[in-house]
C-alpha cells in the first residue's frame, strides 16, 4: 500500500476547529476539517459515509452539493479494487479534491461469487433494489439453508491530487434469507442475514459495528490517522 505524506493532505484542511467544543457534528477539538469529495450519487451511502468518517474530521460532500456534475467514470473493472479505483480517480481529476469512493456488492457462494460487481445491476436496471433481490430469491429458489452463504465486499479507495492512494477491503460473511425481513439499509439488505437477523433489522450503529463498509472505511480511516 502506498504511502500519503503529511504534505499531500494539509492543503485541503480548509476549516480551523480548534476552538470547538469536542463532539459538534461528530468532529473532533483541535483539529481542521478536510473535504473531500465522494464519488457517489447514492445518498444512503453518503449518510453512511459520513457518519463513519465525521469522527476523523473528514468532511464528506458530493458533486451535487458542490453544484457541479462529474462525468462518470467507466465501471469495467473485473474486481471491487478496480472500479473503487477507478471512480476515486475520476473524481479527483475533474474537481482536484481527495475523493474517496467504494465499490461494493454481494458476492453468493451457490453463484460462483455472483452478482458479485454487478450487484447494482443484478437484474439489468442499475440500482433497481427490488428487482435485484427478486431475481437472487430466483436463483437461490429450492436451494437450503446450508448452501445459501455469501459474503459483503466492500472496497474503498482514496485519491489525492498528487497521484498518492489509499485502497482497502473489507468483508462481512452471513447468508441469504428466503423473504424480505426489516426496512433498514438498501440493496440487498433486507435478505442478508447476520447472527440471526437481517441487515434490514439492524440499527445504523449496529451495521457500523459488523458491516463490510463499516470494516472497509475503519481501515481506511486507521490509515489516513498516520498522515494527519
Amino acid at each position: 500500500m502506498e504511502k500519503i505524506a503529511v504534505q499531500s493532505i494539509a492543503p485541503y484542511c480548509n476549516i480551523d476547529i480548534t476552538n470547538i467544543s469536542a463532539g459538534v457534528n461528530g468532529y473532533r477539538k483541535g483539529m481542521q476539517i478536510m473535504d473531500f469529495i465522494l464519488a457517489t450519487n447514492n445518498m444512503k451511502k453518503l449518510v453512511e459515509m459520513q457518519r463513519i468518517l465525521s469522527p476523523l474530521n473528514i468532511n464528506a460532500v458530493t458533486a451535487k452539493m458542490l453544484g457541479i456534475t462529474l462525468e462518470d467514470a467507466e465501471e469495467n473493472g473485473e474486481t471491487f479494487e478496480d472500479n473503487a479505483r477507478l471512480k476515486a480517480q475520476n473524481a479527483c481529476s475533474q474537481t482536484n479534491m481527495p475523493a474517496v469512493a467504494d465499490d461494493s456488492g454481494l458476492c453468493v457462494d451457490y453463484l460462483n461469487g455472483a452478482p458479485g460487481v454487478y450487484s447494482a445491476r443484478f437484474a439489468g436496471e442499475h440500482g433497481n433494489d427490488e428487482k435485484n433481490n427478486d431475481l437472487l430469491l430466483e436463483k437461490l429458489s429450492g436451494v437450503p439453508d446450508e448452501k445459501r452463504t455469501a459474503r459483503y465486499v466492500c472496497a474503498v479507495c482514496c485519491v489525492f491530487p498528487n497521484g498518492r492512494k489509499i485502497l482497502v477491503r473489507g468483508e462481512c460473511s452471513g447468508k441469504i434469507g428466503y423473504e424480505r425481513d426489516g426496512s433498514e439499509g438498501f440493496g440487498y439488505d433486507p435478505f442478508f442475514i447476520v447472527d440471526g437477523k437481517s441487515f434490514g433489522r439492524y440499527t445504523a450503529e449496529e451495521k457500523d459495528k459488523i458491516s463490510h463498509r463499516g470494516k472497509a472505511l475503519r481501515l481506511f480511516t486507521d490509515e489516513l490517522r498516520k498522515y494527519i
